[in-house]
């Protein structure tokens, strides 16, 4: 749905230090209330947690450690937020991808609608030099007139400015701001208002599915991801929520409290199924899935009612031993079987 602008995307995650940050900032195009705006929080935390409102009409997500869960590029993991707000909720957007927030902000505003820029780290400078002073965050008219008075109209003529003369200018702490600034640094974290009180787990599909057997494997393949991150976070959920988007954007929600707080998926996977089954599709044309765990506790803090079942150990031991190699090999290492292709 959107487009490549600005820098050359590069491939995958290669060459990219492992230390290296992912900031993506979103542009919405669309008036949003309050309430709209805790629905693109949660839509968002389905790929990250790491997600920071930026009023009036723009959010910002740290990418760097969904990465490896999603084994997608920074690039493309964008993309999947964005055909998301579009399919779910019918928000247009536009996005810059940066190693900071800062430069993924300006990399958003020299986005078109639809568009991404993308700014690698070792391209920043290149990238920030021809651009005008004014396009940095915190240059209003006067400093810009002042610049302008001497020439200075671009970020590069800023970073070959001696320090001193800068500071002349406009005095020592302002100086020293936009030096760091025209040198495209931020140290700023992506900072959430608050903890995440749910994990949500989508799937948009490619096209309009009436088959029972897909939707079946789809919301189970969603219990499953979001059993992998509750046991990854060392939560466990008490409440499951399933909704179910048509094709003509309409919804339909159904929640189940569980009978005892959880994180294994066997477990989620037959209740979320149960509230499918409840909501009896039969011929639906369904657009998209979201299972949302809740209610969520420490792991450590809720009990498990001792099963005299050895079956259910073992398959806890399975689940266990498959988390590891996907910490170690990737996402895709380890599949339930009724989801092999």
């Amino acid at each position: 749905m959107s487009g490549m602008s600005g820098m050359s995307k590069v491939n995958g995650t290669s060459g990219t230090s492992a230390r290296q940050r992912h900031i993506a900032h979103l542009h919405l195009h669309a008036p949003l209330t309050e309430v709209r705006y805790g629905d693109v929080i949660e839509l968002m935390s389905g790929i990250t947690p790491h997600v920071q409102t930026v009023p009036p009409n723009a959010v910002q997500l740290d990418l760097t450690s969904a990465l490896r869960y999603f084994g997608l590029s920074p690039y493309d993991v964008v993309q999947t937020a964005m055909m998301r707000l579009k399919a779910l909720y019918g928000i247009d957007s536009s996005a810059g991808l940066a190693a900071n927030r800062m430069l993924a902000a300006m990399a958003a505003d020299a986005s078109a609608p639809g568009d991404t820029t993308w700014v690698p780290a070792a391209q920043a400078a290149d990238w920030l030099y021809p651009r005008p002073v004014t396009a940095l965050p915190g240059i209003g008219r006067s400093t810009a007139e002042t610049l302008g008075r001497y020439g200075l109209h671009t970020i590069g003529q800023v970073v070959d400015l001696p320090a001193g003369t800068l500071q002349r200018l406009l005095g020592a702490g302002p100086a020293r701001l936009l030096s760091e600034r025209a040198r495209g640094h931020d140290p700023r974290p992506v900072t959430p208002a608050e903890p995440t009180a749910h994990l949500i787990a989508d799937l948009l599909l490619e096209r309009d599915c009436l088959d029972p057997a897909q939707q079946h494997r789809a919301v189970l393949g969603l219990a499953d991801r979001v059993g992998q991150r509750l046991r990854g976070e060392h939560q466990v959920a008490g409440r499951l929520t399933l909704t179910v988007r048509y094709a003509d954007r309409s919804s339909t929600t159904r929640t189940r409290t569980l009978p005892e707080p959880t994180n294994h998926s066997p477990v989620l996977a037959t209740h979320a199924l149960g509230l499918l089954d409840v909501l009896g599709l039969q011929r639906a044309r369904v657009r998209a899935f979201a299972v949302r765990a809740d209610a969520l506790l420490p792991e450590g803090n809720a009990s498990r009612q001792l099963s005299m079942d050895p079956g259910d150990e073992r398959a806890r031991a399975a689940e266990a031993a498959a988390d590891r190699a996907r910490r170690r090999y990737g996402p895709g290492a380890i599949r339930p079987a009724a989801l092999a292709d």
